[in-house]
């Protein structure tokens, strides 16, 4: 395996630029059973042939059909690869023996003012690169705050919600609290309407027990001796005691009782 070197390689572009390779790199080795052949046909320097030569033809043919702005930046990744092809498939065409492992190509010496043009717009490629990172930066971090401003928003909507569900839940609880008192002091007005009515029916029926004609008597009887009162003069006035006065107040009182206890019980 050897490397040869070729420099110095002159090239016109398509567009009639002139430009130079200073140095063009090809790895190539010769086969064992076809080094005799190669040798008698093409003598020891078979690679100036095969590989210097070819190089500046290949190198020539495609300056000539691509722009400089292809060669020098756009299509400068695949020279590499395209000499390589080339000089393979005559190779092995012509001379079978030459194996063509690899092929470097160095950056092409282009005239000044374009090279200053060159790197004026490297400069403005890389300040757009910039820029266009920096938007990048910006809009991811654009991207992060929005993200944020909708993590805490849920956040802050997934309190609200607990912190309702408590009140809702506290309101519904002293509702139920109020219901409960409400129900209980209705059970005890209740209690003491029908304790009140209690009373009062056995208070009336405790009356109309007592109330018998001879207890009335009785009661008469006392009413009038309280009402006893003292005359003093000539003439002292008749007191008339009827029995039938005493017998019809007694009887009218008792008529009364049962009409009375109607009303209580309604």
């Amino acid at each position: 395996m050897m490397a040869s070197t070729v420099r110095d390689i002159p090239c016109g572009t398509k567009g009639g630029v002139m430009i130079f390779f200073d140095k063009i790199e090809v790895v190539n080795r010769l086969r064992k059973e076809y080094v005799y052949d190669t040798l008698l046909n093409y003598g020891v320097t078979y690679d100036k042939t095969w590989i210097y030569d070819k190089i500046h033809h290949e190198i020539n043919q495609f300056c000539s059909s691509h722009t400089l702005q292809e060669v020098y930046t756009d299509m400068f990744d695949q020279i590499d690869e395209q000499m390589k092809e080339a000089i393979q498939a005559d190779c092995t065409r012509y001379a079978p023996g030459i194996e063509i492992i690899g092929v470097r190509v160095t950056k092409p010496t282009i005239p000044a003012t374009i090279a200053r043009n060159y790197e004026r717009m490297e400069e403005e490629r890389t300040k757009v690169l910039i820029a266009i990172e920096k938007q990048k930066v910006l809009e991811k971090e654009v991207e992060t705050q929005k993200k944020m401003a909708v993590t805490e928003a849920e956040k802050d909507a997934h309190v609200s919600k607990i912190v309702m569900a408590q009140k809702l839940t506290e309101k519904e609880s002293i509702k139920m609290q109020q219901e409960i008192e409400n129900e209980m002091y209705l059970a005890r007005e209740r209690s003491l309407a029908d304790s009140y009515f209690y009373k009062v029916m056995k208070e009336a029926e405790a009356n109309r027990l007592k109330l018998t004609p001879e207890y009335l008597e009785l009661r008469f009887i006392e009413a009038i001796a309280n009402n006893t009162k003292m005359f003093f003069g000539d003439k002292v006035p008749n007191m008339i005691f009827d029995q039938r006065l005493l017998g019809n107040f007694l009887t009218g009182t008792l008529r009364s009782m049962p009409k009375q206890s109607e009303k209580l019980t309604q």
